[in-house]
């Protein structure tokens, strides 16, 4: 949101209730693919975004943005990690880090995806992965608010670049 004030030369208020109608589908949806068609319109009409431009961003966005899902994943495999009491040391901490944006940037805008990388994570790792257990049970909550960091990210980035 700071981005958007400076970079995109509007107020965050107006920037946040501008967004609202899109977070509000992603969150209930837990989908950026299936909230392309409201973020183009909300980009074209509240963010003056020209056409072309989201037309060329949001769906670029939808595939690449995902920085909500990228930090939950890294934040998982540590916590299951630690449960299952393995130590990481910090150069395997930034491994899984890197590892876990480039694998979110192919990662399907769908429910539920993120335990596939999740579980694929781990094993790669060395992490038994019964601990994901206790990642399954929230996951679904977790993932709404993911897809609305990640569509708010890509609806910012019109924004900023329109400028």
């Amino acid at each position: 949101v700071v981005l958007v004030m400076v970079l995109g030369r509007m107020g965050p208020v107006t920037f946040l209730k501008a967004v609202f109608p899109v977070q509000l589908l992603a969150f209930s949806t837990s989908s950026s693919a299936a909230v392309m068609p409201l973020s183009m319109e909300t980009a074209r009409n509240r963010l003056d975004t020209p056409g072309d431009t989201a037309s060329f961003i949001i769906p670029l966005a939808a595939t690449m943005n995902m920085a909500g899902t990228a930090l939950y994943q890294a934040i998982a495999v540590i916590f299951v990690a630690q449960v299952a009491g393995v130590q990481l040391s910090p150069p395997e901490v930034s491994l899984i880090v890197l590892s876990l944006v480039a694998a979110s940037i192919g990662a399907p805008g769908a429910p539920g995806v993120s335990i596939a990388i999740l579980s694929g994570m781990l094993a790669s790792f060395g992490i038994p992965a019964a601990g994901l257990v206790f990642v399954i049970g929230v996951d679904r909550l977790l993932d709404m608010s993911r897809t609305v960091v990640n569509v708010t990210g890509d609806l910012a980035a019109c924004r900023i670049l329109s400028r």
